[in-house]
C-alpha cells in the first residue's frame, strides 16, 4: 500500500462521517416536519448547533486536509474538478459555521429559556431552508470527486448546476411553516 492510498482512504472516511451524520440530523428534521413533530424536529437543529463545532467543523477539517495534501502531492490544484470541489467545500462550510452553528445554539438557548416559541420554529425553518441547499451542495461535491467533471463535461456540469438551483429553490422558494397544534 503506497501513502496516497492511506491519504485517500482518510480523506473518504472522515468525509462519510461528515456528510453522513449531517444527513441524517436534516433527514430526522424533514422526518419530524412531515409528520408535524415540532419537539423532534428541533431536537435534530439543536444536535446540528451542538455538534456543529465539536464534530461536523473537525471532520470537514479533516476531509479539507487529506484533500489537500493528496492535491500537494499527487493530483494538483488545476484541475477543474478540484477546483469544483474546493468552491463546494467552502460554500458548505460557510453554510455550517454561519448558520447551523450559532443557529442550532440559539435555539436550545431559546427553548431552554422560553419553551417551543413560534419565535423558535422561525428560527428553525430558517435553517431547515439553508439544510435544503447545504446538501444539495454536499451532493454536487460528491458528484464531483466520484465523476472527475472537465470544461468538456457540459452535461455532467449542467446537472450539477441544476442540482445547486433546485437546492435554492427547495429551500428558499417557499416552503411550509411548521405551527404548533393545539392538542
Amino acid at each position: 500500500m503506497d501513502w496516497y492510498s492511506i491519504v485517500k482512504f482518510l480523506h473518504v472516511v472522515s468525509a462519510i462521517l461528515w456528510v453522513g451524520g449531517g444527513f441524517v440530523l436534516f433527514l430526522l428534521g424533514v422526518l419530524a416536519e412531515r409528520a408535524g413533530n415540532i419537539e423532534d424536529k428541533l431536537q435534530a437543529m439543536r444536535a446540528s448547533g451542538q455538534l456543529g463545532g465539536r464534530y461536523f467543523a473537525p471532520m470537514s477539517m479533516l476531509t479539507l486536509t487529506f484533500g489537500l495534501i493528496m492535491c500537494s502531492f499527487w493530483v494538483g490544484f488545476s484541475e477543474l474538478w478540484i477546483i469544483i470541489g474546493l468552491a463546494g467545500y467552502a460554500t458548505t462550510f460557510s453554510i455550517g459555521m454561519l448558520v447551523f452553528k450559532p443557529t442550532g445554539e440559539r435555539i436550545g438557548a431559546m427553548i431552554a429559556k422560553e419553551g417551543v416559541t413560534p419565535a423558535a420554529l422561525a428560527i428553525g425553518q430558517r435553517m431547515m431552508r439553508w439544510a435544503r441547499l447545504d446538501y444539495a451542495v454536499m451532493l454536487v461535491i460528491i458528484a464531483d470527486m466520484v465523476l472527475k467533471p472537465t470544461v468538456h463535461d457540459i452535461g455532467i456540469l449542467a446537472v450539477m448546476a441544476l442540482v445547486v438551483a433546485a437546492g435554492a429553490a427547495l429551500g428558499f422558494g417557499g416552503s411550509r411553516q411548521m405551527v404548533p397544534s393545539a392538542a
